[in-house]
């Protein structure tokens, strides 16, 4: 039977890859995101297990133990109808391959599926020149789709998606897996008979992501704060050793990625290039261009222009859900039991209110169409005004710039509550606005929105003040 846990939702990929089946011409697609997304299950669901040829690299191994479990493969799959001579190099290893594919009958599109792509590229394996002399002097004008797939980053883009040699520009079909989406969450426990409140889906977000092999390791029958505790705090949690080998497996080398994160969790509103430059000791020049691209690439951060500024000018911001958590509560050099006390501290609820906010500008897109404006073009960023003379400093997150003549200056709040507006709270939302207005010079309408998990209680103040308010349930659409 198929198995169904790491692909629930995931609607808009599955039909990507479906559609390959129907194309006129050979594709090379390249699967690319961050280790525990779910690439190999999204593949094997899309095309329902029904590959020509799929093998799975073979990490840390030499070229011969390689080219072995490939040719032995096919020789497995055709029932022992190519049984050969294990070559010596990767040319003779694709021209059995070749001639395999060769010799189904069949007018379906063919599928070939090699996942971990990068390691079957052992050192000066030859790997990667002869698989480009199989697409480029053969493949190319078949029948066929050629999946690759791998979770190290570096690999994937500079030796696939930005190859200067035979593969330059052959890609014509890309997938960046992200994490899922809050609703897909949702999607994924029901569809294991867990029937979670969206506030408890929204605190095990906050503390795990969307990656559906984290998300696996939540019982059924246990609180939150018990499930939290017992996966990212036990000595025998599976995921003990998660963060370890995190970024070493995607990036190489991987301690300036770490560097760059460590970095960004320490300012909530993120940090420039020169700002991470000065904290990282990273020198400036491509180099750090590449570890910032590769790291938004695979979610872990993103980059925003605040209002009015150039894009030198961008922010980086952490949004990787678990590396927060990570840095800010550093499980492992907790225990099991650590949890529940730091659960009730105030260091945790100042920690959710930032985690919430991170939340919201990840599910933007939801805001958006929360709003009843997913049809009119916008652009959500972020505005951070120094203090001077004449006026205080100030900071807006998250706010959404509309194409029809108007702002959404939006606040998040984490409250397990109905969140009750102070008449202090409404001054300084009021006296925001009107800075913004005047720092900016906007004849824009300015709309103060609230986005919250209950919504927001009625007070003298609720109305004055706050224009449009949406609760946790708008991140689930």
């Amino acid at each position: 039977m198929e198995n169904t846990r790491f692909f629930t939702g995931r609607e808009e990929e599955t039909t990507t890859l479906r559609s390959l089946m129907h194309t006129p011409h050979a594709d090379l697609v390249a699967v690319i995101g961050r280790r525990r997304v779910g690439k190999t299950y999204l593949i094997k669901h899309a095309f329902k297990n029904q590959f020509a040829f799929h093998i799975t690299g073979i990490k840390n191994t030499d070229k011969q133990t390689m080219i072995r479990a490939f040719v032995t493969k096919i020789e497995e799959i055709s029932k022992s109808k190519f049984p050969v001579a294990i070559p010596d190099n990767w040319l003779d290893a694709f021209n059995i391959l070749k001639r395999y594919l060769s010799s189904l009958k069949t007018a379906k599109k063919k599928v070939i599926f090699l996942d971990e792509f990068p390691w079957m590229d052992s050192h000066k394996s030859g790997f990667l020149a002869a698989f480009e002399f199989f697409w480029n002097d053969w493949a190319v004008d078949q029948n066929i789709t050629v999946i690759v797939c791998g979770s190290s980053t570096t690999w994937m883009l500079n030796n696939v998606l930005n190859n200067q040699a035979g593969l330059h520009n052959r890609i014509t079909k890309y997938v960046r897996l992200e994490p899922f989406t809050l609703r897909e969450v949702q999607e994924f426990f029901y569809s294991k008979g867990n029937r979670l409140p969206q506030y408890d889906i929204v605190q095990l977000y906050m503390a795990l992501g969307g990656i559906p092999y984290y998300l696996n390791e939540v019982q059924q029958g246990e609180s939150v704060v018990q499930n939290i505790d017992r996966i990212l705090f036990s000595e025998k949690s599976s995921l003990k050793n998660e963060f370890q080998n995190l970024y070493r497996a995607l990036f190489d080398p991987h301690e300036k990625y770490e560097l760059v994160v460590r970095a960004l969790s320490t300012k909530q509103k993120g940090l420039t290039r020169q700002e991470i430059i000065e904290a990282t000791k990273i020198s400036n020049g491509g180099g750090l261009t590449r570890i910032l691209k590769e790291l938004e690439e695979c979610a872990f951060i993103r980059s925003f222009a605040p209002l009015g500024k150039e894009k030198k000018d961008l922010i980086y911001r952490l949004m990787d859900e678990y590396s927060l958590f990570y840095f800010q509560f550093n499980p492992y050099k907790n225990s099991a039991g650590s949890f529940i006390q730091i659960s009730g501290s105030p260091k945790y609820k100042s920690w959710t209110g930032f985690a919430f906010e991170s939340l919201c500008i990840r599910h933007a897109q939801q805001i958006k169409q929360a709003l009843g404006i997913s049809g009119i073009y916008a652009v959500e960023g972020a505005f951070y005004a120094r203090g001077g003379e004449n006026m205080e400093g100030f900071q807006i997150d998250m706010l959404i710039d509309r194409n029809d003549h108007a702002i959404n200056l939006c606040e998040m709040k984490f409250y397990a509550t109905e969140y009750e507006l102070t008449k202090k709270e409404a001054e300084k939302l009021h006296q925001r606005r009107e800075m913004f207005r005047a720092k900016t010079q906007t004849t824009k309408y300015l709309i103060n929105t609230l986005i919250t998990t209950f919504g927001l209680k009625t007070n003298a103040y609720s109305s004055s003040v706050v224009d449009k308010v949406l609760k946790m349930e708008a991140l689930f659409s």
